[in-house]
Parts: structure tokens; sequence; C-alpha cells
């Protein structure tokens, strides 16, 4: 048989279900996926309703791998080498695998699943193709002009091999098998490999193929399937691509329309026809034929490639699963489409890349489908915005006769706003929607920090004041100190701002700091962002030390020394790491300040340097010294230049 079972109860279910859709409301159908599997290469492929699995023939990995009808992997199982062609018993309790190059065919539980029994078919016989009806195993073995048909007789105490049982065709290659409960003593055999085509119908009700009926395709077969009424096979071929042959003569019953050549075919239990095919010019790779074949396809386009004879229907006939290998890929993906049956609709919805808020827009965009719909189709608008993130329904507009539509409106929230159009589909149509996205400019907002470029001592308190205009609804302020240096960014303040739209903080100096005051914004008024630097002097003091008295020589008071005693000189800045002082000393000669010498000293980690002067014979010398800090030279940029005040000494003997 092929690879699906359905019941009689079964199939009165899905008649009536189908009739449900028809005079019944449709409701949107759930979206189709793309899932990726970890495959190597599909060797063939088998749905199984019972346990709602899908079964892939791992070829290359020389496993059968098991997922669920979402795609999502359940089990491998492995140690199957070069496995092929898979086939499920009609109570779905058995998967058989043929095993090419272990010269055998399995059987795998589906309820497990693993290999539960082994069925060896001869030395050298390489089975390739398999199909299972009534007891009996249907094989293909053998690799180009030498291939055969065989069978593994399942109704003995010990299962039985028979070979060489082909009549009536030369195959070129194992042929594909198909069998189905609806066709009981039937078996059909087709060779792909071969422009002749070679279709032939046997009667297996004697234990033996003998050949009911045959012909040539004049095109290569790559895939055929038994109709659910057990009359008549659909074979998808490179010559007369899609077509329906009767099972009493092989003759043509009707012809289904698809771009190009017929690579697989895959027959509903409900009798919906679908085929895949090489796609040229991507106008689509899979058609759907739910209404026979004069009825328009339903087309989808994977814009990948389909392995030969893969594409398989859920039992219920409701979802249709497509493996593909991706363009320029090794990797293969599942496509599941979940309404395969309707026609494809697709919305594509325009509108401008940017707008300004509270100003008209227009909205526009055209509906297609393989199978048109009328002017005048309602489509539904849903708008989605920051302030309704859930949407907000714009009501309906009609599609015009050409197939467009057009509408205006004003957004009035800022940020991302999008248009959803949907069309709600139908009996004949599949739901679709389509998007498109406009960047909406908020409302200016005025924001203004006060301070910028004040320049102040160290440890100063500072007053900042964050003033913010008309805003929406959002009036919170944020006010932030980032020091120069590697003091971390701080929050000073985060507050509503009062009914005059101010905001203030007041903070100690100690750095030069750039704050800054932070709108976030709201639905409506946009984000502001200022800032305000202000300069912060270096913090330094100077003093002497070991002098014996103080003098006063005009205005000016002197630390007075000895000649023998040397002046010490403490100098403090606030510390930073590295940080050096600058001192400057001056001597009074000939009625002027004149520099006798000046340098830098490294700080402490307390910030503090020591200087000392020699005094020797340097009786009535009256000089001057000062320490400070000088932005960018004394080792870092952290303040800004300070020195503090000229301290005045002088020596006597």
């Amino acid at each position: 048989m092929r690879k699906r079972t359905l019941s009689a109860a079964t199939s009165l279910a899905v008649l009536f279900g189908s009739a449900a859709i028809v005079t019944g409301t449709v409701t949107p159908a759930a979206a189709d996926s793309i899932v990726p599997l970890n495959i190597g290469t599909i060797g063939d492929m088998v749905v199984d309703g019972a346990h709602q699995r899908l079964f892939f023939s791992d070829t290359f990995n020389n496993r059968v791998v098991v997922t669920d009808f979402a795609g999502r992997f359940v089990k491998a199982v492995d140690n199957l080498p070069a496995v092929r062609d898979l086939d499920l018993s009609a109570d779905s309790a058995t998967l058989y695998a043929a095993v090419q190059f272990a010269d055998k065919i399995v059987a795998i539980d589906t309820a497990q699943p693993a290999v539960t029994a082994e069925y060896p078919t001869g030395a050298g016989t390489k089975p390739s193709t398999v199909a299972a009806a009534a007891g009996k195993l249907w094989f293909g073995y053998g690799e180009n002009w030498d291939s055969e048909l065989g069978s593994v007789d399942l109704t003995t105490a010990t299962p039985t091999v028979a070979l060489a049982l082909t009549t009536g065709a030369d195959w070129s290659a194992p042929p594909t098998l198909r069998t189905d409960p609806a066709a009981p003593d039937t078996l059909v055999a087709a060779d792909g490999t071969i422009s002749s085509g070679p279709i032939v119908v046997y009667d297996t009700g004697s234990g033996t193929p003998v050949v009911r009926t045959s012909t040539n395709r004049d095109g290569f077969v790559k895939d055929i399937e038994i109709a659910p009424d057990g009359k008549s096979v659909v074979a998808a071929d490179r010559a007369t691509s899609l077509t329906r042959l009767s099972l009493a003569d092989l003759s043509e019953q009707e012809h289904f329309p698809v771009s190009w050549n017929a690579e697989e075919v895959a027959v509903a239990p409900d009798g919906t026809v679908a085929g895949g095919t090489w796609d040229r010019d991507d106008v689509g790779d899979v058609f759907v034929f739910a209404g026979g074949s004069s009825t328009p396809a339903s087309v989808r386009d994977t814009k990948a490639w389909l392995p030969y004879g893969r594409m398989e229907w859920a039992p219920d006939s409701t979802r249709l699963f497509v493996p593909v290998q991706e363009p320029g890929q090794s990797a293969y993906t599942l496509r599941i489409y979940t309404s395969p049956k309707l026609h494809t609709v697709s919305v594509t919805v325009k509108a401008p890349a940017t707008a300004p808020i509270n100003k008209p827009l227009t909205v526009s965009g055209s509906v297609a489908s393989t199978l048109g719909l009328p002017a005048g189709t309602p489509l539904t608008v849903t708008r989605y915005d920051a302030e309704n993130p859930g949407g907000k329904a714009l009501g309906t507009r009609k599609l015009a006769t050409n197939g467009t539509f057009s509408f205006p409106d004003t957004p009035a929230a800022a940020g991302k706003v999008s248009y959803k159009v949907a069309y709600p589909g139908d009996a004949k149509h599949a739901y679709s929607t389509g998007t498109a996205a406009v960047q909406v400019a908020p409302f200016p907002t005025y924001l203004r920090l006060d301070q910028n470029r004040r320049t102040v001592a160290y440890g100063t308190d500072v007053t900042y004041t964050a003033s913010l205009g008309w805003t929406y609804r959002n009036r919170t302020v944020e006010i932030w100190a980032d020091p120069y240096g590697s003091e971390p960014k701080r929050l000073l303040k985060r507050g509503t701002v009062d009914s005059a739209g101010r905001l203030s903080v007041t903070t100690r100096m100690t750095r030069d700091t750039w704050v800054t005051a932070d709108f976030a914004g709201d639905t409506r008024s946009g984000r502001a962002h200022v800032g305000s630097t202000v300069y912060t002097k270096a913090g330094v003091t100077t003093t002497l030390s070991r002098h014996y008295k103080w003098s006063k020589i005009g205005t000016i008071w002197y630390q007075t020394y000895h000649q023998t005693t040397d002046p010490l000189v403490t100098a403090w800045n606030n510390p930073y790491p590295g940080r050096r002082t600058k001192y400057e000393i001056q001597v009074w000669y000939q009625g002027a300040w004149r520099t006798g010498g000046e340098d830098y000293v490294t700080l402490n980690g307390g910030g503090m340097a020591y200087i000392a002067f020699d005094g020797d014979g340097a009786a009535g010398i009256r000089a001057r010294v000062r320490t400070g800090y000088v932005d960018g030279t004394s080792g870092d940029n952290v303040n800004t230049t300070s020195f503090g005040a000229w301290k005045y000494f002088t020596f006597t003997r």
C-alpha cells in the first residue's frame, strides 16, 4: 500500500467535515510552517496517522528518523545501511523498510519505534523499493538493467522469499511499487529512470504477479499513487505531467494542469490530488486540485528542491507534508501546509516609510489569488501602535475591481505603527494577511538643563534644574552625573517635574562633570536628552613649615628662616591615581619677581607631596612658592587647572 491508512468510518468523517467547511463559516487556518529536519538525505517519507508521526528514511546516515506531525524529532532507528523505500501496514502497526546495502527488508514497530523483524532477500539483491499488501511484501531489487521484482510471504510459518517475478517489463532500475486496500490483489509498478516510462498493473490474487495491463508513458514516471476510489492511479511524469489513469487499462482519464515536469504526486483520502514539479520561473511547485482537474490549482511556491516522490497527506486530508532541500544547501526542511486545498491569497500592503504624528497618510495595497476575488470583497484592517499594542480595529475596506485597496488614516501615536490587512478566507480561499509599518515621528519635546560651562571651586554645591516643556502623559525626568575619569555615571535624581515643568537636584562637585537630563518620551512626545558640563577646579593647599618667625616686608608677611634651615613645602591636591602637583618658586630680584624654578612632584595616595628647599647661603633672599594642578599635564584631565596662593619666605643668618 501507499503511505496512508484510513478506515471507512474515518472516510465518512472526512467527507462530513468537508461538507461543513463548504456550508459553514470559515475561520482562519493555522499558519503554514517550515521546520528544519536533521536528515542527510531523504529516501522516502511515510505518514502514520494512528501515532501522529512521520517516518523518514535517512539514506546517507543509515537510519529511519521519526518526528511528530509538527516535525519535531522523536527518535532515530539506526544501523540500517542505505535504507531507502518505506511502507506502512494497513493497521499502522508496522513500518517496512528496504535496506539496500544489507540485502534485507526490516519491520519496525511504529509504537516503539524499533526493529522487530528482518527478512533477508538474498546476497547481492540490494532491495530498494517496497510495498506491503495482504500478508506479502513486494520489493524491487537489483540495479541498472539487472533489476527485478520479488516478494516476501509473511503468511507462512517461516517467511519465504521469491525472486525474479517480473513479467511484462524490462526494468532499468528497481521499480516504484504501490498497493492499496481500495484495490485488493493489485500491484502497480513504474520505472522512473527510463524515458519510455513503463507502468505495469499486476494481479496478485494468485500469489504470483500476473500482468493485468501495461503502458509506456513516454516520459520518466517519477511517482505514482493509487487513488482512494481503487479504480485509478495518478502518475507524475516529465512528459505529460500529472495524469489520472484507469487501473483497468491505464487509459488517460484527466490531466491536472501544472507548470512544468511533474516529479511527485500525493492523493489524499478524500481524493484531493497534489503534485510537485520543477519550478522554473517561481510560478509555484506544489499544486493542489481539490475539485478535480477542472478546478484551478491552489499553488504553493517552496522556492526549494522537492525530492522525488516524497509529498504526503495527513490521514484527515487537511494537511500536506512536503519535505524540501533548501536552495544551495544540503539541509532539508519540512513544509507543513495547513490549508492546502484552499486557493492561496497574497495580501500586499504599502505605507509610507515615515510620517509625522497626527497627520493623515494613505495605506494601499493589492490582493492576488490563484482563484481571483471579486470586487467588493471585504478586508479587515487593524492598526497596531504604542497605545494599542493588541491592535485597534479600523473596520473593513472593500477590494476594487482591479484587486487593489486604499484607505486614509491619521496615526495618533508615535513610533512603529503597523497596519494589518486581512482577508478572512472562504470556502475556496485561504485566510491571508499582509502588513506594512510606518515610523511615525513624535511631537518634539523641549528640555533644558542649566549650569552649562560654569567653572566652580572644588567641593562647591551646585544645583541643577531641568526644565521640561509640553508632553502627552509622561512627566518624569532623570538627571545623571558622569564625572570625568574612572568614577561611574550615577543617577542624581529621578522624579516628576513640578507644575512649572522643573526638576532640581544639588550635588557637590569634585571633578569636571557631564550632567545630563533625560526624558524617555511617551506615545506622542519624543525622547529628549540635554547635557551640561561644569568644570571643577582641583582642590589645592600649600603650607610652609620650619620657620622661626614672621616678618613684614612692605605689605607682605614673610615666614623667616635661618639660612641653616631648609624650608619644607607641604602640598595637597584632591587625590587621583598617578596625579602630580606642580610647584613654582620665584625670587625677588631688581624690583620684580623672577622665576627661580618649577617642576612636578608625584603625590602619594592621600594627595600629599613634600618639597624641601636648601637654605644654605640664602641670607637676605626673598622668595615665594606655590603649588597647583595643571589640567592635562599633572597626570590626568579630570579637574580644571587650579593653583594655591603664593607663600612668601625669607632668610637671615
